[in-house]
């Protein structure tokens, strides 16, 4: 088959390629943090792919050749400064002072079912981060906290399970400076609390918060909704730069949101992102509900420890959400 794909056969170029398609998308979206930009590098990764098959050096596997195209890819995107920056939008009422302004506007999040979709997601031997664990929100913000090739040597190594010598490869460079780039990155996840326990994806715990959560959200119950947080639990909203800290920062928004949603009802529609639960939020009007937000779940043991509500509407159909809701 490579041979017909150097020979210019694109169909079975497509067909070499297939199964690493999805796997590849997940890498750039860890890499970028942005689903938009993920797919637009991912197109890159193909056509460089597709024009540079004479090169694949004879006994090299494809994957790791992938691979190497992604995440170069990857970095020169971020070097030419080409990451897509959200405006900031205006809030439609006066929100309270955040705890900060955080820097990651750009996040978006990464359907629940890509990684269902990938093959075989099982990471490699000298892997430390389980697949999903590796696309939880927390993770995918660590990383572009991070400095791009620490977090590419990173992904490779703790993620992926790739050996120093096949990162330093990927990377064009030595064993030695992807060991130190992997320690500093290890240490900025450990002060980043990535350790912190998170309940298992779809166990009953997590099912329970998440219901718990939808009734409090969708009845206007402050009180409800922040006797499910734990004490240090942060309410992000990219790309909108307020973040709130806190049982009682938390509060004091949700008094001003929800008393913006007035008597409109609310609906939630369950979904999945990034490996945790997920709502659509609709908000009624007199022609129907239009879509208020993409709502993911942060769920520890016995608690919430994070909420974040993306303003993504034009992905809704990514997730299986529809973009109206019938009156």
């Amino acid at each position: 088959m490579l041979e017909r794909a150097c020979g210019g056969d694109e169909h079975a170029f497509g067909e070499l390629t297939g199964p690493y398609r999805r796997e590849l998308l997940v890498h750039c979206y860890r890499m970028l943090g942005s689903l938009t930009d993920a797919e637009d590098v991912l197109q890159e990764t193909l056509l460089a792919a597709w024009r540079g098959l004479d090169g694949l050096r004879a006994g090299m596997a494809l994957r790791p050749w992938l691979y190497r195209i992604a995440t170069n890819r990857c970095l020169n995107f971020l070097r030419a400064g080409r990451r897509h920056v959200p405006a900031e939008p205006v809030p439609p009422f006066q929100p309270p002072e955040p705890t900060r302004r955080g820097e990651i506007t750009w996040l978006q999040p990464c359907p629940g079912g890509w990684l269902e979709d990938i093959a075989d997601p099982a990471p490699g031997p000298e892997a430390r981060y389980q697949a999903t664990e590796a696309v939880t929100l927390a993770f995918i913000t660590a990383l572009q906290r991070m400095p791009p090739r620490q977090a590419a040597a990173l992904v490779l190594r703790d993620v992926l399970g790739f050996s120093a010598a096949e990162a330093a490869d990927m990377l064009g460079t030595s064993p030695a400076a992807v060991k130190g780039a992997v320690q500093r990155a290890r240490a900025s996840l450990d002060r980043q609390g990535m350790r912190e326990e998170q309940a298992r994806p779809g166990s009953a715990g997590e099912r329970d918060l998440a219901a718990r959560f939808a009734r409090a959200y969708v009845a206007g119950d402050v009180d409800g909704v922040v006797a499910l947080l734990t004490d240090d639990a942060w309410l992000s909203m990219p790309p909108a730069p307020h973040q709130y800290q806190g049982p009682a920062a938390i509060a004091a928004f949700l008094r001003v949101s929800f008393g913006y949603r007035g008597d409109r009802e609310l609906l939630l529609v369950p979904a999945r992102a990034n490996g945790q639960p997920a709502f659509g939020s609709y908000l009624h009007g007199p022609g129907g509900a239009a879509p208020a937000g993409l709502i993911v779940l942060t769920a520890g043991a016995d608690r919430i420890s994070a909420i974040t509500r993306f303003h993504v509407e034009q992905l809704y159909p990514r997730f299986g959400l529809p973009m109206t809701w019938p009156a």
